[in-house]
C-alpha cells in the first residue's frame, strides 16, 4: 500500500466540503511565505494559514534562491496585471527555523557527496546551509530587498520558527522595497 493512500482518502473528504470553490489565485492576505520543506514547518499549522490566505514557497532551508526570486517576480507581475495601480502591496515573509536539516550542508563530507550525486555546485550548497537561522533569515531578507526582480509594491519580513517551543519570532520587521 502506498503511503499516499490515507491522504487520498482525506482528499475525498476535503473535496466534499466545497472549501476549494471560488478562491482567487491572489491570496486574501496578500502574502507570500518562503519557508523550509521540513514537515515540522507547515505554515497551515504554525501560522494558521488557511486555504486561499497565502502563497507558500517551500524548499530546503526556506532559502531565497534564484528560483524563488523568479517565482516572487511572477507573483508581482500577475498582481500588477490583474489590478494595475489599484493593487494592494503584498508581503514576502521569509521563515527559517531552528534545527534545520539543511545545516548538514555545512559539513564538507556530506556536501561533497551530495554534489557528486546531484552535480550541484559545492559553493552554492555551502551557501544554502542554515546553521544559524537568525542570521540566514537576515541575509535572505536583504537579498529580496535588493533584488530588482521584486515589485516596488512588495514588502519583506524575516522570521524564525523555534521547533522546540512552537513560537515564531520576527527578526526583520516588514520593510518596503527601495527603488
Amino acid at each position: 500500500m502506498s503511503n499516499l493512500n490515507p491522504l487520498l482518502d482525506r482528499n475525498r473528504s476535503f473535496a466534499g466540503t466545497g472549501a476549494h470553490e471560488g478562491l482567487s489565485p491572489i491570496p486574501r492576505r496578500q502574502l507570500v511565505v518562503v519557508t523550509c520543506m521540513d514537515g515540522r514547518v507547515d505554515p497551515a499549522h504554525i501560522l494558521g494559514v488557511e486555504l486561499g490566505d497565502a502563497l507558500v514557497i517551500r524548499n530546503s532551508g526556506g532559502r531565497v534562491t534564484n528560483d524563488v526570486l523568479q517565482e516572487i517576480a511572477f507573483v508581482g507581475a500577475v498582481t500588477d496585471m490583474m489590478f494595475s495601480d489599484e493593487a494592494e502591496p503584498f508581503e514576502v515573509a521569509v521563515l527559517h527555523h531552528t534545527g534545520c536539516g539543511s545545516g548538514f550542508l555545512a559539513d564538507p563530507g556530506f556536501r561533497a557527496g551530495l554534489a557528486a550525486r546531484t552535480g550541484a555546485d559545492d559553493r552554492a550548497l555551502a551557501d544554502s546551509a542554515v546553521t544559524d537561522p537568525y542570521e540566514s533569515v537576515k541575509r535572505d531578507v536583504e537579498q529580496l530587498i535588493q533584488s530588482p526582480l521584486l515589485s516596488s509594491r512588495a514588502s519583506v519580513s524575516g522570521h524564525v520558527y523555534d521547533v522546540d517551543t512552537g513560537l515564531v519570532t520576527t527578526i526583520v520587521s516588514s520593510t518596503g522595497v527601495s527603488r
